[in-house]
């Protein structure tokens, strides 16, 4: 299993004042596998996803995700433990506003020790469709051409598991549409598992599975 959740609990607020986020979720999610996480605003999708992803302490249960066990980590082995395992897109774009295209995606490559960061961002760039665009910096590119770079940032070392909230949200629908199809061609290059946060039903259909999540807890379905 490329994400093993069972019985992960998420508490947030104050001891006085408590607000349970996640209560008792449950979730295997085998390699190479793509589902989509479904439930209105408030469910707990986000939260969810980022208690998988490393960004947010669980209060309770177990989590393995990559083979690791999430559960025993500090805040900074779970830092480690995304490098080069775990790509992550969100709505945002977070694109780091001094810095090119090509050293948005470079400079995490450099940091987290990878060979030729510079090529390889490059290449993953060349990619998704912005060879042309290297040079520029995110208050000259598009929507649709920033959150290009914000996958190629995600997808270019190359990670086991691909982590996406959201990521046509702040786009128009036919620029949505090539995002997509670009995260899918991506993630299908590179064999790695996705899960996806989404509001559209479209988008769910290109998935393995679909989970739905009401109130802190999940279903599921067939997609």
């Amino acid at each position: 299993m490329a994400i093993a959740a069972h019985n992960v609990t998420l508490t947030l607020g104050s001891d006085k004042a408590p607000v349970e986020i996640l209560r008792g979720v449950d979730l295997e999610v085998p390699a190479g596998a793509s589902v989509a996480l479904l439930g209105p605003s408030g469910s707990g999708k986000s939260s969810l996803m980022a208690v998988l992803a490393g960004l947010e302490r669980a209060n309770g249960g177990s989590i393995r995700v990559a083979g690791l066990d999430f559960t025993k980590m500090d805040e900074d082995e779970l830092a480690r433990a995304r490098r080069g395992r775990i790509g992550i897109v969100l709505q945002a774009f977070h694109l780091l506003p001094t810095m090119t295209a090509l050293e948005n995606v470079a400079v995490p490559l450099e940091l987290a020790g990878i060979a030729d960061p510079f090529g390889r961002a490059a290449a993953e760039l060349e990619a998704v469709g912005l060879g042309h665009r290297l040079t520029h910096y995110p208050a000259q590119l598009s929507g649709g051409e920033q959150q290009r770079v914000a996958i190629a940032r995600a997808m270019a070392s190359e990670p086991a598991i691909i982590f996406a909230d959201e990521p046509t949200g702040n786009l128009d629908t036919a620029t949505g549409h090539a995002i997509i199809d670009l995260i899918f061609a991506r993630r299908a290059a590179l064999g790695a598992t996705l899960l996806i946060i989404t509001h559209d039903p479209e988008l769910a259909e290109h998935c393995d599975r679909v989970v739905v999540m009401h109130d802190g807890r999940i279903e599921e379905r067939a997609a």
